[in-house]
């Protein structure tokens, strides 16, 4: 397989698409699109959230110690667009894009009403990185689409329509199909090596 070699740089994909919801000290809300997010520990669930050190959510956050990430469905990426491109400091990102805020239940900052998966985060550290800050978030509470059950509790991730970002070449697209089931298709191969 050939490849280009493209350098240091930040082409990397796919990214989630997500809407990140912060507080001020008085209680106004920012909403910031962010695709730099991720879960980096299950015990304790912990996500990962970079942002660089000038944006009004890392203000709200280092005031707040809390966050909430929101996963941005297909049909809301203009909405998503919007809310990276605008400032916080001078703008209901909320209000222009229609989208609605909703109580949170362990955390300050709300939850996007319109977004299939919320995660409710307190900060539990950060990590300088140049001019970002990679802020971690401990995971007390996620808020997932009861439509996206089947009567037995099996998730079906196409409810969610989750949008994702391609870093570097700057598109969203929508996710395509079905390919596997993780834990349970790699299997077939320690068996194919045993017979080596």
């Amino acid at each position: 397989m050939k490849k280009r070699k493209l350098g240091s740089c930040i082409t990397f994909f796919p990214q989630p698409t997500t809407w990140v919801a912060t507080c001020n000290r008085q209680g106004g809300v920012n909403l910031m699109t962010a695709s730099w997010v991720g879960i980096v520990s299950k015990t304790p669930p912990t996500l990962a959230l970079a942002l660089h050190h000038q944006r009004q959510s890392y203000e709200n956050i280092a005031a707040g110690g809390c966050f909430t990430v929101n996963l941005v469905p297909a049909s809301l990426a203009v909405e998503a667009d919007f809310c990276g491109l605008k400032s916080g400091r001078d703008t209901d990102k909320a209000a222009v894009s229609g989208l609605s805020l909703e109580p949170a239940t362990q955390v300050a900052a709300p939850l996007v009403a319109e977004s299939p998966l919320n995660v409710e985060c307190r900060v539990v550290g950060e990590h300088h990185l140049g001019e970002y800050r990679l802020v971690l978030g401990e995971i007390l509470e996620i808020h997932a689409l009861d439509a996206a059950f089947d009567e037995e509790g099996r998730m079906d991730a196409r409810v969610f329509d989750p949008l994702v970002y391609l870093g570097g070449i700057r598109e969203y697209w929508s996710l395509g199909e079905k390919r596997g089931d993780a834990y349970r298709d790699g299997i077939r191969l320690f068996a194919d090596k045993t017979r080596e």
